[in-house]
């Protein structure tokens, strides 16, 4: 019986060169994600044990609960391929994120577990040829490094490769996001950019396919809260000429008001706008899904709203008379709340211009 382990994985792609040798890259959190969410699934609306009805595949796999972390969980426990049936587009510009955790047999040590691909293709047919798809970016984790390749029809199959140095470990919890902007492709894990590939994904291609490969018995993943997200929002524009962002970047525990640090990157963008336009006054306002009780919902989004205001003013000094906040619970719905996706576009925080 497999058990449960974590890895994923991007390139780094230098400018200089093709192939590089190893290397550790690490920075600030950048991350923000993609305005528009067009697939997810957190895997609550299924019964555990069943196999993710939004998902496509060759292997096996169940939805299962873990004792130490929250939420429920996809485990896969066969090799083969596994991918998200979006049915919009991913755009040029989009975000994919999920929390990742692996356990291996072989205890804290985490051999090749996944292969994960940006492809060029169609999801009837996802498993063309060796290097599927009409193009791709092929990323694998080993365990102390992560090698990378591209590909496409019109370079005859042939890309550029390279690999850099970065391990995950063992029954620990991550969040894994990558960030595409056309050719571009970076990855973060937890708070930190650990890859960055300007040229990852080959031009001239509509990249519609992410696809995950397990490829070994020693190693179990499991993954949660699966998000993509399509756009980039333009948050200058959207608060000061349009009078209201609806952000979805900005991330808390469940059932709670604390800040989780993936959210560092969206609150200190909203930050420098109010920096930059300092007259401007904003109302912050929490929104919740249908989950849970009306009194608690209405309760809960105004500590949320409240915390984003105290970190904006004790972190990035933003005058507190410039910020009011407020919470709607789940009064005001985007979305009819009926299905994970919608749940997850209702759950979001609104910054409106006063």
């Amino acid at each position: 019986m497999k058990k449960i382990l974590l890895t994923l994985t991007v390139g780094f792609l230098s400018t200089l060169c093709i192939a590089q040798t190893s290397s550790n890259i690490t920075s600030k959190f950048d991350f923000i994600p993609g305005e528009k969410i067009i697939f997810y699934d957190d895997f609550s609306s299924e019964d555990i044990g069943d196999f993710p009805a939004q998902w496509l595949t060759n292997g096996s796999g169940e939805i299962v609960t873990l004792n130490q972390f929250e939420g429920r969980w996809f485990q896969i426990t066969k090799t083969g391929y596994y991918i998200p049936e979006v049915k919009d587009k991913f755009t040029d510009n989009y975000t994919i994120e999920f929390d990742l955790v692996i356990l291996s047999t072989l205890g804290s040590e985490i051999p090749a577990v996944m292969d994960l691909y940006f492809l060029a293709g169609e999801l009837a047919n996802p498993s063309l040829g060796s290097q599927p798809g009409q193009a791709g970016l092929k990323i694998q984790p080993t365990y102390e490094t992560i090698i990378w390749n591209n590909w496409s029809e019109a370079r005859e199959w042939q890309g550029d490769q390279g690999q850099v140095s970065f391990m995950f470990k063992s029954s620990q919890k991550y969040h894994i996001a990558f960030w595409v902007q056309k050719q571009r492709v970076r990855m973060y894990a937890n708070d930190q950019k650990v890859l960055d590939l300007p040229r990852g994904l080959q031009a001239n291609y509509t990249y519609n396919i992410f696809r995950i490969d397990d490829n070994t018995d020693e190693t179990t993943p499991l993954i949660s809260n699966f998000r993509i997200a399509a756009g980039l929002p333009d948050m200058r524009n959207q608060l000061i000429t349009e009078g209201k962002l609806v952000s979805y970047g900005i991330y808390f525990d469940v059932n709670s008001h604390k800040l989780k640090p993936e959210s560092t990157a969206t609150i200190k963008e909203i930050a420098q706008v109010l920096k930059d336009n300092p007259t401007v006054r904003i109302n912050i306002v929490g929104h919740t899904d249908s989950d849970g009780g009306d009194a608690f919902n209405l309760d809960l989004s105004k500590r949320r709203a409240e915390s984003v205001k105290n970190e904006l003013i004790k972190v990035y000094g933003i005058d507190a008379t410039r910020i009011e906040t407020d919470g709607k619970g789940e009064s005001q719905p985007l979305a009819p709340d009926d299905n994970a996706l919608n749940k997850a576009k209702n759950r979001r925080v609104e910054f409106i211009k006063l």
